[in-house]
């Protein structure tokens, strides 16, 4: 009987190498580091914008710069924050409510400071939740007014409304509750300096 000698035959299993199983890991890391980095930047940056819109508001209707608020027209020249808009609702549940309440220095007071606090919030990444509770309040008062369901005014006037319900006001409102939630003050802001307190640090709410 003939005895045939047959090659060494290597089997498919392989130690892994030392390089390529230390650097898996460092990799996965990076990228997951550079993501987190990355959405904190985009955050920090929306919150930056989103302070803006509000602050920009409070300046343009207290001083006229002629933008939404002409000249000569601003609070400090006697004009009314409030009057305007909450005398032009012409649709709504709330129509007439808001009506009665154009105009009133109580009115003007809180709308001034709301677009004033929230924005200095924002832009200083401080004290986000309160700014997203007040500023979803305000949204949602102004979304009563322009009443986006209605397709037409209380004269029978088409409405222009484009949407029934997701106008800008949600919109910001998600975005302000979004950068609480997210701790967007962190990033671009004094969130961490604020964060210490000892004030701030014992009540968790003011964050």
């Amino acid at each position: 009987m003939a005895v045939h000698d047959h090659p060494h035959r290597h089997l498919g299993f392989r130690f892994p190498s030392r390089h390529r199983a230390g650097t898996a890991p460092a990799s996965a890391d990076a990228t997951t580091a550079a993501a987190t980095a990355t959405r904190a930047y985009v955050f920090a940056g929306l919150r930056l914008l989103t302070g803006f819109v509000f602050l920009w508001a409070f300046l343009d209707k207290t001083f006229g710069f002629g933008y939404a608020t002409g000249s000569g027209k601003g609070w400090i020249d006697g004009g009314s924050p409030t009057k305007g808009f909450l005398g032009g609702v012409a649709v709504g549940p709330m129509e007439s409510t808001f009506h009665g309440w154009a105009g009133a220095a109580w009115a003007d007071w809180l709308f001034m400071l709301g677009l004033l606090g929230i924005g200095v919030a924002l832009i200083a990444g401080i004290g986000l939740r309160l700014a997203a509770v007040a500023g979803t309040v305000m949204m949602a008062f102004m979304w009563i007014a322009e009443w986006p369901p209605a397709k037409h005014l209380s004269d029978g006037s088409a409405s222009m409304s484009t949407n029934p319900f997701a106008d800008y006001h949600l919109i910001y409102a998600i975005v302000l509750i979004a950068l609480a939630v997210a701790g967007a003050g962190a990033t671009w802001g004094l969130g961490k300096a604020w964060a210490r307190l000892p004030f701030v640090s014992r009540n968790r709410w003011l964050l």
